[in-house]
């Protein structure tokens, strides 16, 4: 059987489709071997490696869509855009085009100035191709770049809970912290205050018990208690 590779890197795939014929490709993680084929044994994405052909499973990854709000860290720059990681399979890219209504002379102007490696921004996603490209931008009243702070990790699936219906538990959370806190449709929660253990300790709680009832108010008891312990600390 002659080998081929049949799908391509970050390509979703769905148990028992065909990734590759032959002896050259060996199965990894979340694939099997059967009749000189390699399948997929879970829903996921490609991932290829040394003619290794495995696939990470989708649950817990985050899949932009048009229109999310995404918390990036800038992991590279180029001649006149970012590269971006926005938590997903999938790296965002950032034109200068979406980051200024500017004219911007490159040959005498350093992009750094907007944005550099390391930087934390919060941005809007513009399009998503067919080849999950995702183009990203900040030309939006609420985009902007972060500075200082911590960023904490959740499940994307978990992000509506975490707001709550209208804002309500986030707004909570901020209002019983005073921390200034940004939630990113892709898992990536921005916290900046004096308090900001106390809110990532809330945070992580909505996400472990977010599928318990009374949850808001067991939120609330806690960052009550805690600021009460804090407010003996002070005596």
């Amino acid at each position: 059987m002659e080998s081929k590779l049949l799908v391509e890197e970050r390509k979703i795939v769905v148990p028992g489709e065909t990734l590759a014929k032959g002896i050259d490709y060996l199965p990894g993680f979340g694939t099997y071997k059967e009749n000189g084929e390699i399948r997929s044994k879970i829903l996921g994405l490609v991932k290829l490696k040394d003619h290794i052909v495995s696939v990470v499973p989708l649950s817990g990854v985050y899949i932009p869509m048009k229109g999310d709000g995404v918390i990036g860290i800038v992991s590279d720059v180029q001649i006149a855009s970012w590269i971006v990681d926005i938590n997903s399979p999938y790296m965002g890219f950032l034109p200068l085009s979406e980051a200024t209504n500017e004219f911007v002379d490159l040959t005498k102007f350093d992009i750094t100035e907007y944005f550099d490696v390391g930087d934390v921004v919060y941005l809007k996603v513009n399009k998503v191709t067919k080849r999950k490209d995702v183009q990203l931008t900040v030309k939006d009243r609420m985009c902007r770049k972060l500075y200082g702070g911590n960023i904490i990790r959740i499940t994307p699936a978990k992000v509506p809970r975490l707001i709550g219906r209208g804002g309500s538990m986030i707004e909570m959370i901020k209002k019983k912290t005073g921390c200034h806190i940004i939630v990113g449709q892709n898992g990536l929660v921005w916290i900046k205050g004096d308090k900001e253990t106390l809110a990532a300790k809330a945070v992580l709680m909505v996400e472990r018990e977010s599928h318990t009832e009374g949850l808001t108010d067991r939120i609330s008891e806690m960052l009550d208690r805690e600021a009460k312990k804090e407010g003996g600390k002070d005596e």
